[in-house]
């Protein structure tokens, strides 16, 4: 049975006889996947292709995305022996404005994104430890690491779409790569009018100009 989607609703684990009536609860959200079918047996696979809210955090008013809109999830959790590794893709509508020219530049953004979520640590019993070491040693390292939840039941994907997004940003966004700006003068877009320009006078003829209309106007006292 899947958990409600409700933010903040939680629902606490089964407990068998002997367990705490105390033990901590877990929190489902808009961001959690079963994946318990999978991860009982290393080799299993399971298909993501979903719709999940955005969450916040992700951009300014620069660049973002807005938090609540869709996420389109496509992608696929492998089972391992050590965990599951996730890799897909995520769509978002993204906001941004041109860096040089303000031209909004809202459009539909995807990001690739692997991931890596370990089982809970069992006790060693020191049987093939060295293999396993040799195997899968480095995969924290080589990937993006995220928990799984209620005994690897569940995969909470919200951190690893905020972290995607987040790290694939653009911190200068354009609308093109040989965007001309504005006018620093008057805010015309040189995309549009290419030709524009201002007559500024050389400053560096400034003393020399002020000279000639000072003998100027002398010149016609006398007359």
């Amino acid at each position: 049975i899947e958990p409600s989607s409700r933010p903040g609703r939680t629902h606490g684990p089964a407990r068998g006889n002997g367990e705490s009536s105390h033990m901590a609860r877990v929190t489902y959200t808009d961001w959690t996947i079963p994946v318990a079918q999978i991860g009982s047996r290393a080799g299993q696979s399971m298909e993501v292709d979903k719709a999940f809210p955005a969450p916040g955090g992700i951009g300014d008013t620069i660049v973002g995305i807005t938090e609540g809109s869709d996420v389109q999830v496509r992608g696929r959790f492998d089972s391992i022996v050590d965990g599951l590794i996730f890799t897909g893709s995520f769509t978002a509508p993204v906001h941004a404005v041109c860096t040089r020219c303000d031209t909004p530049l809202d459009r539909d953004w995807t990001a690739q994104a692997t991931a890596f979520f370990p089982f809970e640590e069992q006790p060693d019993d020191g049987k093939n430890k060295d293999e396993e070491v040799e195997i899968f040693a480095g995969e924290d390292e080589a990937e993006d690491v995220y928990p799984l939840i209620d005994r690897g039941a569940f995969a909470d994907i919200e951190a690893l779409i905020r972290d995607t997004f987040v790290d694939a940003r653009p911190l200068q966004p354009l609308c093109r790569p040989d965007c001309k700006g504005l006018c620093p003068q008057c805010g015309v877009d040189l995309n549009e009018h290419p030709e524009h320009e201002h007559k500024v006078a050389d400053m560096r003829f400034a003393g020399l100009a002020a000279l000639k209309e000072q003998l100027e106007a002398e010149e016609q006292g006398d007359a």
